[in-house]
């Protein structure tokens, strides 16, 4: 056994393992256990995957694979519960072989480890459906609870069917075929009916299943308040988007495979993973029980409303993280993660720009908390200005509100068509656009010292869009990223390089990077 973590936690609580931590469903199940007091161990295949998140120091990570018998059951040593969080969807054709195989393992390493539960999320079944016409991903699924069920450590098997938060493939399925088309020609399975549960749920009924009773053993259903049609949510989706209502037409000749390719074409979720998906829509997921609820009792307004449920999964659109290694900062249970597929957490464009300046971090920072008002935008003045009346012609504020102060920016300042969302001095200035657009922009300005100890300017340029203009938007002008940001970068750093102290080099500056006068 191998650790590449340093940390055991400090909970008193069940010492819990954790395969799939670098998942969707667990790489947000490891702070929601830390939070309740559980010790937490990591199984993974790349431990270095784990690294970027904030609780990487906080739990124990063990080199394996659950395929692997040595290596789970070494992970299997002190462990009270055993979540299995795996499944070989899109791994090949053979996957159903692969997934029975790791269960097995899995199942017989937590005997001989002494462990008190099993548990495992895996499909919502359709009721009264026979086994073999499932589709090979229910089918599997099935298969995996079964074999903890038929095993003799005691286990809890949730059942779910599509998971709503950000970077679930069934989630960013409906997200991006929502977002991207407003006129579509869909499959029959449109029409079938499923009943979606929030990932917020879902993590509150796996972390409460550490603590079920030891004559507990069985399979629960878990889903929200709301039974839906793919088509209602997709319509659904739409109008907490605030995008225009969808035209859905929906036709009998597309077949699963087919399908997987539309959703390829479409959207960014690999067709080796939405065909399984596509395969499973065919059939009516609805939950038959609520017993879940005698050991997890539900709250008020608990579980989630599916409208709430996609509000929350949206979080991306109001929040740009402050670090570059993600577009998000992990939080919520619905926000993007750093180990999220990159299809995952819906459309964001980026244009980014690394400098290094020949001047002090300071000389940078005076420079860039100066910009724009009097100043100018470093670049291009004509395209800025035309810009500029664009925004006014369409009702929008336009360059004419200038800037508060001349020299210094605080959060909320209003700057030409730009609000100051963020400033940390001497470090970072993030504002978001307040011009009209199909979609929500924000402009980053960093000041960083590299490791030779030499200034970096960084400056990123992040566009959501919304709706099918929004892309259209965005690659329209994305030909003069180049001359506009580009250029802006490059004058930055120059006029951090020549100071801006006397007059002599203020006009300079002017006439080179287009300073408005």
């Amino acid at each position: 056994m191998t650790v590449d973590g340093q940390g055991q936690g400090n909970g008193a609580g069940p010492h819990c393992l954790v395969t799939g931590a670098s998942g969707y469903v667990g790489g947000r199940l490891v702070p929601a256990l830390l939070e309740a007091g559980h010790r937490v161990r990591c199984l993974a295949r790349s431990p270095d995957k784990l690294r970027d998140h904030p609780w990487a120091r906080d739990v124990e990570t063990v080199r394996g694979d659950v395929t692997d018998a040595s290596s789970v059951a070494g992970a299997m040593e002190g462990v009270d519960v055993a979540y299995y969080l795996v499944h070989a969807l899109g791994a090949g054709a053979d996957f159903e072989d692969t997934d029975r195989r790791a269960a097995r393992t899995f199942a017989e390493q937590a005997h001989a480890a002494g462990v008190r539960r099993i548990v495992y999320l895996g499909g919502l079944t359709p009721y009264g459906v026979p086994e073999h016409t499932l589709s090979p991903h229910l089918r599997s699924r099935a298969e995996v609870g079964r074999i903890f069920l038929d095993s003799p450590v005691p286990a809890t098997v949730l059942r779910a069917a599509v998971v709503i938060g950000s970077g679930s493939a069934s989630f960013e399925m409906l997200r991006y075929l929502t977002e991207r088309l407003p006129v579509m020609v869909t499959p029959s399975w449109v029409h079938t009916r499923t009943q979606p549960v929030a990932v917020r749920d879902v993590l509150r009924y796996l972390v409460a299943s550490a603590r079920m009773p030891p004559d507990v053993d069985r399979a629960f259903d878990i889903g929200g308040p709301d039974v839906l049609t793919y088509r209602d949510m997709m319509r659904r989706y739409a109008a907490v988007a605030g995008l225009r209502r969808r035209v859905i037409l929906p036709v009998p000749v597309l077949t699963p495979g087919l399908s997987s390719h539309w959703v390829g074409l479409v959207t960014p979720v690999p067709a080796a993973i939405a065909r399984p998906l596509t395969e499973s829509l065919r059939h009516e997921v609805v939950c038959r029980e609520h017993d879940i609820a005698r050991y997890v009792p539900d709250a008020p307004g608990r579980p989630l409303p599916f409208d709430e449920a996609l509000r929350l999964a949206r979080v991306r659109e109001a929040q740009v993280a402050t670090r570059w290694s993600s577009a998000s900062v992990p939080g919520a249970p619905s926000d993007p993660l750093p180990t999220d597929p990159d299809w995952a957490g819906g459309s964001l464009y980026r244009d980014e720009r690394d400098q290094v300046v020949p001047a002090s971090p300071e000389a940078l920072w005076k420079v860039i908390e100066g910009i724009g008002g009097e100043h100018g935008w470093y670049s291009f003045p004509l395209a800025w200005a035309v810009r500029g009346r664009l925004d006014r012609i369409v009702g929008g504020v336009g360059l004419r509100r200038g800037r508060r102060d001349p020299h210094r920016l605080r959060a909320g300042d209003s700057l030409d068509f730009w609000r100051v969302e963020e400033i940390e001095p001497g470090r970072l200035l993030r504002l978001r656009a307040e011009m009209r657009l199909p979609g929500l922009a924000w402009l980053e300005l960093r000041v960083e010292t590299d490791g030779a100890g030499c200034t970096r300017y960084r400056q990123r340029a992040l566009f959501h869009p919304r709706g099918l203009l929004g892309h259209a938007y965005w690659w329209s002008v994305s030909p003069f990223h180049a001359l506009v940001f580009g250029g802006m970068a490059r004058n930055i750093a120059l006029a951090a390089a020549e100071g801006a102290d006397g007059p002599a080099s203020r006009r300079t500056r002017r006439r080179r990077t287009g300073v408005r006068r």
